[in-house]
C-alpha cells in the first residue's frame, strides 16, 4: 500500500495562474525525488458545511478559492527521504520565502496518511 501527503490551502483567484506555475514545478521536483503521483487541483464543487468544510477549514475569504493537492510515495520511508531532498532542492529555494508565496500558508494545512485501499 501507498503513502499519501494531502494539502488543502487557500489561493486568492487573482493569484492562481500563480500558484499553478509554481505546483507545476513543484510537480517535477516532487517527481524527480521519488513521489509516484502528484495532483493539485482547484475547488469546483465545494460549499461551506453546517460544521465543517473545505472552505472553513482554510477560512475561506472573499476572492479566494480552495487548493485540493496530493503526493503519492511508495511507502513512508520513501515520502519521509524524498521530503528532506525536496525541502533543500534549490529549485525551490526562491518559493521559501512566505512573502513571495501566492496563497497565505498560515491557513494551509497538511498530512501524512497509510493508503488502505487501493483499486
Amino acid at each position: 500500500m501507498s503513502y499519501v501527503d494531502g494539502f488543502v490551502l487557500p489561493v486568492p483567484k487573482k493569484n492562481l495562474a500563480a500558484y499553478k506555475r509554481m505546483s507545476r514545478l513543484c510537480s517535477k521536483v516532487w517527481k524527480d525525488h521519488g513521489c509516484l503521483q502528484y495532483v493539485e487541483s482547484v475547488a469546483d464543487d465545494v460549499k461551506p458545511g453546517k460544521w465543517t468544510s473545505f472552505p472553513q477549514a482554510v477560512k475561506l475569504k472573499e476572492g479566494e478559492v480552495v487548493v485540493f493537492a496530493w503526493a503519492t510515495f511508495a511507502n513512508k520511508k520513501a515520502r519521509d527521504r524524498a521530503n528532506k531532498l525536496i525541502m533543500t532542492d534549490p529549485r525551490l529555494a526562491k518559493m521559501m520565502d512566505p512573502k513571495k508565496m501566492p496563497f497565505d500558508g498560515k491557513r494551509m494545512f497538511w498530512g501524512g496518511f497509510k493508503a488502505f485501499v487501493e483499486a
